[in-house]
């Protein structure tokens, strides 16, 4: 008989751990989503902002590229992963991004710990080598911007023509 009144209580003992287990998970998994839908908005309001700036200039707009954004994107998780920005192995990227879509002018922007789109654009408006590529003879682009984990962004801008 003491068998069967305990086994309640071992069920509810697990039932509650595994209740709080759970909702533990969901609130780091929503922090995740939350961050990831923070700087998915982020890349796009900072196309918008520079694609408006070089409009304004007389300029094209950039296209998208899936190609430019997965080469910036793999560059964005190396920056994280090392924890600091840089153009690493960027004769690489730019090779093989010239290789698979015939590009004959690629350059690249980098930053870090903006909060915000325009913080971002503003940066590297600012910075005369930035801006040499916002406004350069460009026709396709990708952006990846990425929080690590103490959620300080990343982002990496590819150029090419």
């Amino acid at each position: 008989m003491l068998r069967i009144k305990l086994l309640p209580i071992i069920m509810l003992t697990f039932l509650i751990a595994a209740c709080n287990s759970k909702k533990d998970s969901e609130e780091l998994f929503g922090a995740t989503v939350a961050s990831q839908l923070v700087a998915s908005k982020m890349e796009a309001d900072l196309i918008t902002l520079i694609n408006d700036y070089r409009t304004s200039e007389g300029l094209n707009n950039l296209q998208l590229s899936d190609a430019a954004y997965r080469y910036a994107h793999q560059h964005t998780i190396y920056m994280i992963d090392l924890g600091e920005i840089n153009h690493d192995n960027f004769s690489k990227r730019a090779a093989n991004l010239a290789t698979e879509t015939n590009a004959e002018l690629i350059s690249e922007n980098v930053a870090k710990d903006y909060n915000g789109a325009q913080q971002a654009f503003d940066s590297w408006i600012s910075s005369p080598g930035h801006k040499l590529n916002i406004v350069g003879d460009y026709t396709h682009t990708g952006l990846s911007v990425k929080p690590n984990n103490a959620g300080d962004y990343y982002f990496t801008q590819m150029f090419y023509k």
